[in-house]
């Protein structure tokens, strides 16, 4: 009997209290839609997903992202992983369902009635332990808002928590930081992302940096709370299994995985995108186009591309080498010309050489593996940008 693929679900909710200054995904703060919203979204699974070969796919990951996901009631997010899964054969035994989810947003019951309704997995976006950071963020909660939504999701019997957390923010020191890191772990939490302040163009916080009204620390002081963050990690028994990702083991997040281990994920929703066999999809990012889109056509997909040999190699390359171990030969279960993957470790293959001397990684030429140090890591995507100039 041919073995299942797993496949992963992604659900982009887009509705948001409030915008906040860094962030450039897709979200409206206006929720007078979220009825219209449900009502094609149960249509976009029943035409997506039913569409699929599903007797080949095993359910493997459902994750809620945004927007804020917790703006949807325990009963909303309930309907659809019940939608969902009525639709495949055969679910992950394991399977791992995570809910992104706002400090603010968030009560014991919610918090309860959300693990009720299936979900296994909590991300809370604290963001920082500090009031001040918090307010200039412009999130709509405090830090013991954050805290005590840990605390009562434990209680309401999640045990896989995530926070994220950001550093580099403007008047930010590594002693700050730092407190940040501790204050999350004494916490019932058991994985934490952790990514720096990136300027993203179009936002409000891009505008406040070109008006000269804030600075953020320049390349070498943000590098240096990276290296502070991997270091409190590991003293702390966090494994960092990926980029900005650092977890107790056996809690690294099995959907994130799916993307960095390039295997097959369907998104619903405005703005989501999906992988299959080769092929990426996505659909409109306005919330009106999909909704006119769906009522129209029942999908709401706006564009599509066939991968080729040498764009799956980058790809493959790019986002293994970010999870810090990459096993070559893999790259071979998605590509038709074999040789294109021996050329390209040919050409590469002296750049991996002097990298491992110099102690960024370690190269198993005879088991084509390649591992990044911790030294390593600090400058991933520096390292991604040089093995991939030669494609």
């Amino acid at each position: 009997m041919r073995e299942k693929k797993n496949l992963s679900v992604y659900i982009h909710i887009p509705f948001c209290q409030s915008k906040c200054i860094y962030c450039d995904f897709y979200s409206v703060i206006k929720n007078d839609k979220v009825n219209d919203f449900l009502e094609a979204l149960h249509i976009e699974i029943e035409n997506k997903l039913a569409n699929m070969n599903n007797e080949e796919y095993d359910l493997y990951t459902i994750y809620f992202g945004g927007g804020s996901p917790s703006i949807l009631s325990p009963k909303q997010i309930q309907g659809i992983i019940t939608k969902i899964k009525s639709i495949f054969k055969s679910c992950n035994k394991n399977i791992e369902i995570t809910l992104e989810a706002n400090p603010g947003q968030l009560d014991f019951i919610k918090l309860k009635d959300y693990h009720s309704a299936g979900v296994n997995r909590l991300s809370v976006g604290v963001q920082s332990f500090f009031d001040d950071d918090l307010k200039f963020l412009s999130r709509v909660h405090e830090s013991k808002d954050a805290i005590k939504n840990i605390e009562d999701a434990f209680k309401a019997g999640f045990e896989n928590i995530n926070v994220d957390l950001i550093f580099n923010l403007p008047n930010q020191t590594k002693k700050r930081w730092i407190e940040n890191l501790r204050k999350a772990i004494s916490l019932p939490i058991l994985h934490v992302s952790a990514y720096s302040l990136i300027v993203e163009k179009g936002t409000i916080l891009n505008k406040m940096i070109l008006d000269n009204r804030i600075k953020i620390g320049n390349r070498n002081f943000d590098a240096d709370l990276y290296k502070a963050a991997i270091d409190f990690f590991y003293e702390n028994n966090f494994i960092q299994y990926e980029v900005s990702n650092f977890a107790k083991e056996g809690f690294e997040c099995k959907h994130n995985l799916t993307y960095w281990n390039y295997e097959n994920y369907i998104g619903l929703g405005p703005s989501a995108r999906s992988f299959i066999d080769k092929k990426r999809f996505w659909n409109y990012s306005s919330l009106n186009f999909y909704l006119n889109s769906i009522k129209e056509k029942r999908d709401a997909v706006c564009g599509s591309e066939f991968l080729s040999d040498e764009k799956i190699i980058e790809e493959f390359f790019m986002l293994g080498l970010r999870t810090g171990l990459l096993k070559i030969d893999k790259a071979k279960d998605f590509i038709e010309n074999k040789l294109i993957l021996e050329k390209f470790m040919s050409q590469i293959e002296n750049k991996l050489l002097v990298l491992q001397k110099e102690k960024y990684l370690e190269y198993d030429k005879i088991n084509k593996i390649i591992k990044l140090t911790k030294k390593g890591f600090l400058v991933c995507d520096e390292i991604i940008l040089n093995l991939l100039k030669v494609l």
